[in-house]
């Protein structure tokens, strides 16, 4: 076997020295942009993104509360706001790094019409939607069917998920017929993935603008100033991209 020179043994030491991890609190609608993302980041740069998904105000609940993230991916912008009016984030780091897409889905590749009428018919029992009050996905469905004049005829059959991710998870399974989600999760490379859906217009809600910032613990740490940089350029853009998300 061939022995590595001392300088290679060196720089190689070196790298490992450098490299580093950043944990980061990640929006459940980007749960698998984040994934793709972080393993792409970790191979360019050596640094690891140590992920940990869920609603944007349960993750603000957590950040409030000592939790040890570096760097805050959410589902909104005003939550980043926040934090920096806060003194928990650091000034000046935020930035809009996707905007979302809601989506009426549902398993059934024949339910969901072009139009959404599906909603107006009422030909369902159950309809998964996000936590509202924590999840911004949630909102923004609460507006859509406010918009539609719908909000009382369908709030009986509400099944309410904790985030976007359980409210998929209860239409995916079989538990609601149809469910509000992030494009993200039922869609990649310009088609739906399963099932069949209406693409929400954004006119019926407010813009989901998805902010990123860098959390107090993540101050001058090398590892997030570099996941927010990569998050940035061309190859996390395109990623972002796929997944139906618009960008700024």
């Amino acid at each position: 076997m061939k022995r590595l020179s001392p300088l290679i043994l060196s720089l190689l030491a070196f790298a490992t020295a450098q490299a580093d991890e950043v944990q980061v609190a990640v929006a459940a609608n980007f749960t698998a942009p984040a994934k793709e993302i972080a393993a792409e980041f970790t191979r360019q740069t050596g640094h690891k993104a140590v992920l940990s998904f869920g609603s944007t105000g349960k993750l603000y609940a957590q950040i409030t509360n000592g939790a040890p993230f570096e760097v805050f991916l959410a589902a909104n912008d005003n939550t980043p706001a926040k934090l920096e009016k806060e003194g928990r984030a650091v000034a000046g780091s935020r930035f809009t790094y996707a905007v979302g897409t809601l989506v009426l889905w549902s398993a059934d590749a024949r339910l969901v019409d072009a139009q959404g009428d599906v909603l107006k018919g009422g030909n369902f029992k159950r309809l998964a939607i996000a936590n509202p009050k924590t999840a911004p996905y949630g909102a923004a469905a609460i507006e859509t069917l406010t918009g539609l004049k719908l909000l009382d005829a369908v709030q009986p059959k509400f099944v309410q998920g904790e985030s976007i991710a359980q409210a998929f998870q209860f239409a995916s399974t079989g538990n609601a017929e149809l469910s509000f989600v992030a494009l993200s999760q039922v869609f990649k490379d310009g088609k739906l993935t399963s099932g069949s859906g209406w693409i929400v217009p954004g006119h019926l809600h407010n813009p989901i603008r998805q902010d990123a910032v860098i959390l107090a613990k993540g101050k001058d740490k090398p590892a997030a100033i570099a996941l927010m940089n990569y998050l940035k350029g061309e190859k996390a853009r395109a990623v972002i991209k796929s997944f139906g998300y618009a960008l700024r």
